[in-house]
């Protein structure tokens, strides 16, 4: 439980970057929850292929204990529609962690690595959320998975991203207006397409939207 009481985002207020949100260029993946019950988050997520496929090996490298890492990009308010968007583009695996099978802690020398590397190779990015595996578990938050999220993660367009990777599962929570994060319902994203059209997203539980349309 060492280093608890820091928090990994900027006290200093900060505004979202004014941009046009990437519909175009995306595929839209959604959850069950998504599906039955539509509520909006407050903000979307749109996911580069490079990033998912990273953080898709980081999952499958260790299939017994839970391994996580910082999600990096940008928060974006959309020119037009006034929504908020986070990008991620990048990821951050978590060095110096206390994991087990049911367990992910992040120590004072976890977060001092995530803000040494985002100086030195990511200027201009924000630390925009983080993720990590619930080996044979499936896709929910944690009582302590929702502490970690609210003391390290408080910002408001902050994301966490669980992947179970025995089944191929993902997912991400996020708050909604008033600031509320619910523990077991979770959101798809955006996979932003940088393959000349070709989809990467392999996790099972989420559905193109397009496929949900047509059907």
């Amino acid at each position: 439980m060492a280093g608890l009481g820091i928090r990994i985002s900027s006290p200093i207020s900060i505004r979202p970057k004014l941009a046009c949100m990437p519909l175009e260029r995306s595929r839209q993946w959604i959850s069950p929850y998504e599906q039955m019950d539509p509520q909006k988050p407050l903000v979307k997520v749109f996911l580069s292929q490079s990033a998912y496929c990273r953080i898709s090996l980081h999952a499958a490298s260790e299939l017994d204990d839970e391994v996580g890492g910082a999600l990096i990009g940008m928060w974006c308010l959309d020119r037009d529609t006034k929504e908020q968007f986070v990008v991620v583009q990048h990821m951050l695996p978590a060095r110096h962690t206390r994991q087990g099978s049911v367990y992910l802690t992040f120590t004072q020398d976890t977060l001092v690595g995530f803000h040494e590397e985002l100086d030195r190779n990511f200027t201009g990015k924000r630390i925009v959320g983080w993720y990590h595996t619930h080996p044979r578990m499936g896709i929910f938050l944690s009582h302590y998975d929702t502490f970690l999220h609210n003391n390290f993660f408080p910002e408001p367009w902050q994301v966490a991203l669980v992947v179970e990777p025995h089944k191929s599962l993902g997912g991400f929570f996020i708050r909604d207006a008033e600031g509320s994060l619910s523990p077991t319902r979770y959101y798809g994203f955006y996979e932003m397409n940088g393959n000349m059209g070709r989809n990467m997203v392999e996790w099972k539980n989420l559905q193109s939207a397009e496929d949900d349309e047509r059907g």
